[in-house]
């Protein structure tokens, strides 16, 4: 699968604007005190986080056997559906992967290759939006936005 910035971009602007045909999406989960490491996979560690305003988290994970991120985001307050994504992006090897829909608990997990490389990732809950560029890139530092729309 290979995504570029703008289709990223441009696939969480349709997922707003088309938000109401997510709807027939079917839930990630509706458990609560999900963590990331249920989501993603027991042998993920969680390297970074971001809040997503008061509604939750969004987490990046990696797995050192397999050289793996994976990107969950996770509600504060599980309950009734809401638009969430999360999404995960490497711009050297232009892959990614990304999960949007209405969920009630948590959205993901997302998997790309990224050992050695600089990650983009981010998600949303509701109308809060998070995106984190140059991730866990060693002495880089990484830039961060969350808009509301």
């Amino acid at each position: 699968m290979r995504f570029s910035r703008p289709v990223l971009t441009g696939a969480a602007l349709a997922a707003l604007a088309l938000g109401g045909t997510t709807a027939l999406a079917g839930p990630a989960s509706a458990a609560p005190n999900t963590t990331p490491q249920k989501v993603c996979g027991s042998s993920y560690k969680t390297v970074n986080s971001a809040p997503v305003g008061s509604l939750g988290t969004v987490y990046l994970t990696y797995n050192s056997s397999n050289g793996k991120n994976c990107v969950a985001t996770i509600r504060s307050n599980p309950g009734t559906r809401l638009d969430m994504s999360a999404w995960i992006y490497v711009s050297d090897t232009d892959q990614g992967d990304e999960d949007y829909g209405q969920y009630t608990s948590y959205a993901g997990p997302t998997y790309v290759y990224g050992k050695a490389h600089c990650v983009d990732w981010g998600g949303n809950i509701n109308n809060v939006y998070v995106q984190v560029t140059g991730s866990n890139c060693a002495a880089l530092r990484e830039h961060r936005v969350t808009t509301t729309r």
